[in-house]
C-alpha cells in the first residue's frame, strides 16, 4: 500500500493538532505549584464531564419523542439501577458490571 505525500502530511498535521493541546499545558503546569483550591476544583472535572455525558444521553431529545423521560425509559431504568449499585457498593468495577447487565436485561425484556 502506498501513501501519497498529501495523506502523510494530513496524518502528521492531525497528530500535531491532537498532541499539542495536551502536551503544552502538561509541560507548563508541571513546573508550577498549583494552589490547593485549584487542585480541589480540578478533582471535580472528570465527574462533571461524566455527569454531562450521561445526562445528555438520558434526558436529551431523541427522535420524535416530545418527553425525554418517556423516550428513554429503558436507559433511565438501567441508569437508576446502576446508580443504586454504585451508591451501595462504592466499587467502580461492580458498578460497571451492574450497569452493563442492567442495560442488557432491560433491552432483553422491555
Amino acid at each position: 500500500m502506498e501513501i501519497s505525500m498529501s495523506v502523510l502530511l494530513i496524518i502528521i498535521g492531525a497528530a500535531l493538532v491532537t498532541a499539542i493541546p495536551r502536551v503544552v499545558p502538561l509541560m507548563l503546569l508541571s513546573k508550577l505549584q498549583l494552589p490547593n483550591w485549584f487542585m480541589r476544583f480540578l478533582s471535580y472535572v472528570p465527574i462533571s464531564i461524566m455527569a454531562a455525558l450521561v445526562g445528555q444521553e438520558l434526558f436529551g431529545m431523541h427522535g420524535e419523542a416530545s418527553n425525554p423521560l418517556l423516550a428513554n425509559k429503558e436507559e433511565l431504568l438501567a441508569a437508576v439501577i446502576t446508580f443504586v449499585a454504585g451508591w451501595l457498593t462504592r466499587s467502580l468495577l461492580l458498578t460497571v458490571i451492574v450497569g452493563i447487565a442492567a442495560m442488557a436485561l432491560v433491552r432483553a425484556f422491555l
